[in-house]
């Protein structure tokens, strides 16, 4: 039987993006969602082969330091043109300034010269470790240039299948869905933390 987390829970992460979105899908639940800065954490060399592998690494990492239980994420985009880059490799797209405006760019270019014609199918996958691992898909295409200042990371250039608007364009509560109306969750990051609640999380 999976643990059932209550009071302090560290997000091994250093994107403020990714812990804005964790902190918003955990406010229901009370725990105190401690970033991995603001304790000092190193990040790991992430040296898994899969998204489920670095988020573990990361939150082993994190709560061996804080010896307290940690939730990191994993994510990134998968273009089907480019064979599924950048995949794991998201974020190092984007350099050590974490700039997503040039890894989208970069992600245009790949497609242009692989002579990729449009609809640019891809779908983003956020894995979420704790002592279990939870993963979550969206599928959609890619859509040139970005549109939306909203999320972060490449949300601006994804278009989730059945929408009109990017992730770029979307609230983070039309990403996450409402659990109080039964809107079902829409981004992978939302989709691999429900499956999480339900597994690890109480009172909800």
């Amino acid at each position: 039987m999976p643990r059932r987390l209550k009071g302090k829970l560290v997000i091994a992460t250093h994107n403020a993006g990714k812990l804005a979105e964790v902190r918003e899908l955990l406010a229901p639940y009370g725990l105190a969602a401690i970033p991995a800065s603001d304790l000092g954490l190193p990040e790991p060399e992430e040296t898994g082969g899969s998204f489920i592998s670095n988020a573990v690494i990361k939150a082993r990492a994190a709560a061996d330091s804080a010896k307290i239980p940690a939730l990191a994420d994993d994510s990134g985009l998968c273009v089907a043109a480019l064979d599924d880059a950048p995949g794991i490799n998201s974020a190092r797209w984007a350099g050590t300034a974490r700039d997503f405006g040039a890894a989208m760019k970069k992600v245009e270019r790949a497609l242009q010269a692989a002579n990729a014609r449009p609809p640019f199918k891809a779908h983003f996958v956020s894995a979420l470790g704790e002592t279990q691992s939870f993963a979550g898909k969206v599928f959609g295409e890619l859509v040139f240039p970005p549109r939306g200042s909203l999320g972060f990371g490449y949300d601006p250039i994804f278009l989730p299948d059945g929408f009109s608007r990017t992730f770029g364009e979307m609230t983070g509560q039309e990403k996450h869905g409402i659990p109080a109306d039964g809107s079902p969750a829409l981004s992978h990051r939302a989709r691999a933390f429900q499956a999480f609640a339900r597994a690890c999380l109480a009172g909800r």
